[in-house]
């Protein structure tokens, strides 16, 4: 049995237990850990609950901890129980035996989570508009929905990723205005650009970031080419036009871009749905038949949103603040982006009635391929595995999409009353900025003014933001010097691949230790210090566990853990001598990696099990600093000191790998 199962046998007992004394069925049984393993493993406060339940059934006043004793003997039939000490006024502190769980840890693989419903479930995160590189903001949208991919995927769910793609958008629109309007180039003449960039070890997605910042400058005084704006956006959104491929090429080469970008923190997709097929394959015509059967909407016939088809949403009224996202065709006929999100989040669901069209668009080092959709029906190829149908979705978007994204909650639950709104998750997150001494060393002027601030705020219209690439680049040349110093013995390739883990390990972990509704404020020296919650913290404790592997070797190794079973007894004192507690800290902290994941799903929080990563990492590394583990004269000891960082090592392994971070073979 996992920890996990332990505690779901352990509360089952108990709320058959307070069952049968109350009388009546009791549904919620608490659960809390002790502050220290001394106090125990598992703590239930349940007498206390049934001391009220008694009293109003009979008038009389009861004692806890009698209430505890009665339930104490049933407990202690499980032979994974060790003791049970009823604590203060009525708590039932749980004490696990300690030997059997070790055993059990040493065999079983850790972070796989049992007991949660396996199903296929869709994750949408990335969707960078494909007019320009990634900047650090859609990094952490990129983090956080790889991490809960890689959550989900311990829990043994069947998840597809996809990337949505904005192929239409005003974005993409503005970028076509620049090359037309201000490079004064056509199609052939973008593609030979490409190439010449390519060769000259410069990127598309760069050229084209600049490109759009010079078109939102030039917005501000030339009227005759904003209104180039709505024009090539007409073009676009028709398709079957000059204007239509050129922007077809630029946001399909901008996701090449992006997709080796996210590549370099092996974050990857299964599938980018483009919003070019949801118009021309009549996705949203079908959805809006079915909102109006449903007057799911209706169509405004007076005020400043006459003409216009709008979903009515009590949240809010009276407030102009969200008034337009209530808007899903505009009086002019076009739809907005909330109108076609529904229409997409239908197709995740499986209930539009209508699939894309696909291609095979890419494929990743490691084989796995990457497929696209598509309008052109020459183009299509035969999929091997069937997309969309999932049971839930998760939408990684940023907190300034809340309100939209109930809409299309909202949207699809009035369709569809029996799906309704908890198939649709909106996974929100805040914004990142830099930190001022970030901002300079990323090559921003900054005025005394600027320097003043606890952060600076980016902008990419104003061309005011950090490349996903330029960061990458500077946290792996500062790596590369860090490692070039430790380890002058190993050659430069090596110690660019040692930086290269570092700096990512560094970048995922910062990116996902805060909360998502945390408003973060990058700063790379505080992200890459060997001291403090950082991912490079955690990586440098797992090597040097492993460390102490490489010098024990393979063949002692295994000799020490074979001989676990063995040593139950020796175990079990050694458990109780003055350092036996700190010892199970470690082992007991291990165990609940399973549970982290849990709570991480349940909660939609990845923070979560950073947080627990970080602690799996400080305790382990007190106990490496005080155990001479390789030069330990008892044998028992010893052996329980290799299965104890032998646990430690696989479960900081297993969580580590479960956001992304790789570990270095040395630091």
């Amino acid at each position: 049995m996992t920890l996990l199962e332990l505690q779901k046998t352990l509360k089952e007992k108990v709320r058959s237990k307070a069952s049968e004394i109350c009388g009546e069925p009791v549904s919620e049984v608490a659960v809390e850990v002790p502050p220290k393993t001394e106090f125990g493993d598992i703590a239930f406060p349940i007498a206390f609950e049934l001391a009220k339940t008694l009293k109003a059934q009979t008038g009389e006043k009861q004692n806890p901890r009698a209430i505890a004793e009665s339930i104490k003997s049933d407990i202690l039939e499980f032979d994974f129980v060790e003791d049970i000490q009823i604590a203060g006024p009525g708590y039932l502190n749980v004490f696990y035996k300690r030997s059997l769980l070790l055993e059990s840890a040493l065999e079983d693989t850790p972070g796989t989570v049992k007991g949660i419903e396996k199903q296929k479930i869709c994750v949408e995160h990335t969707s960078v508009n494909p007019n320009k590189a990634a900047h650090i903001g859609h990094l952490r949208n990129a983090v956080l929905g790889d991490t809960f991919v890689r959550l989900l995927r311990a829990a043994g769910n069947q998840v597809e990723v996809q990337n949505y793609i904005d192929n239409t958008g005003v974005q993409v629109a503005d970028v076509v205005v620049g090359f037309i309007h201000l490079e004064k180039l056509e199609l052939e003449k973008i593609k030979a650009l490409d190439r010449k960039l390519t060769e000259s070890g410069k990127r598309f997605d760069h050229f084209c970031w600049d490109l759009y910042a010079r078109v939102g400058v030039e917005y501000q005084h030339n009227e005759d080419l904003l209104s180039k704006r709505a024009e090539t956006l007409h073009l676009i959104e028709e398709g079957d036009n000059e204007t239509a491929l050129l922007a077809d090429f630029v946001a399909t080469r901008n996701v090449e871009c992006i997709l080796e970008t996210m590549e370099r923190l092996s974050i990857r997709y299964d599938l980018l749905p483009r919003e070019s097929e949801i118009l021309h394959l009549h996705f949203w015509q079908k959805a809006f038949e079915l909102m109006k059967e449903k007057n799911a909407i209706h169509l405004a016939e007076n005020g400043k949103h006459a003409g216009c088809w709008v979903m009515p949403f009590e949240s809010h009224e009276g407030s102009d603040e969200h008034e337009n996202d209530k808007i899903l065709v505009r009086s002019n006929g076009t739809v907005t982006y909330t109108g076609k999100d529904i229409a997409y989040q239908m197709w995740k669901l499986g209930l539009l009635g209508l699939d894309f069209k696909y291609r095979h668009f890419t494929d990743y080092q490691n084989g796995k391929e990457v497929w696209i959709t598509t309008a052109d029906e020459s183009a299509a190829e035969k999929t091997a595995v069937s997309y969309g149908g999932a049971a839930r979705v998760y939408n990684v978007i940023d907190t300034r999409q809340s309100y939209p994204q109930q809409v299309v909650k909202k949207g699809v639950a009035l369709i569809f009353p029996e799906k309704g709104e908890d198939a649709s998750v909106h996974l929100s997150y805040e914004m990142v900025a830099l930190s001022p001494a970030a901002a300079e060393e990323l090559g921003f002027e900054l005025t005394d003014e600027d320097r003043s601030k606890s952060f600076i705020e980016m902008s990419g219209r104003k061309g005011l933001g950090v490349k996903a690439e330029d960061m990458i680049d500077r946290l792996e040349e500062n790596a590369f010097h860090e490692v070039r110093e430790r380890n002058p013995d190993l050659d430069e390739p090596k110690q660019r691949e040692i930086a290269a883990q570092i700096a990512i390990g560094a970048l995922r972990y910062f990116l996902l230790k805060f909360t998502k509704n945390t408003v973060i404020v990058f700063d790379f020296k505080e992200a890459t210090a060997f001291e403090g919650e950082t991912g490079t913290y955690c990586q440098n404790a797992t090597v040097r566990l492993n460390s102490i592997f490489r010098k024990l070797g393979t063949e002692a190794l295994e000799a020490a853990l074979g001989s676990v079973p063995s040593r139950s007894k020796e175990f079990s004192k050694l458990f109780g001598e003055d350092d036996g507690n700190e010892l199970w800290s470690v082992v007991i902290l291990a165990l609940r990696l399973e549970e982290t994941i849990h709570q991480s799903i349940a909660q939609s929080e990845p923070a979560i099990i950073a947080k627990y990563t970080f602690n799996l990492a400080r305790t382990s590394n007190l106990f490496y600093q005080k155990h001479r583990i390789l030069d330990e004269p008892d044998p028992d000891k010893k052996a329980l000191l290799i299965a104890v960082a032998e646990t430690a090592r696989k479960a900081l392994t297993s969580a580590l790998s479960t956001m992304g971070v790789s570990i270095p073979e040395r630091m």
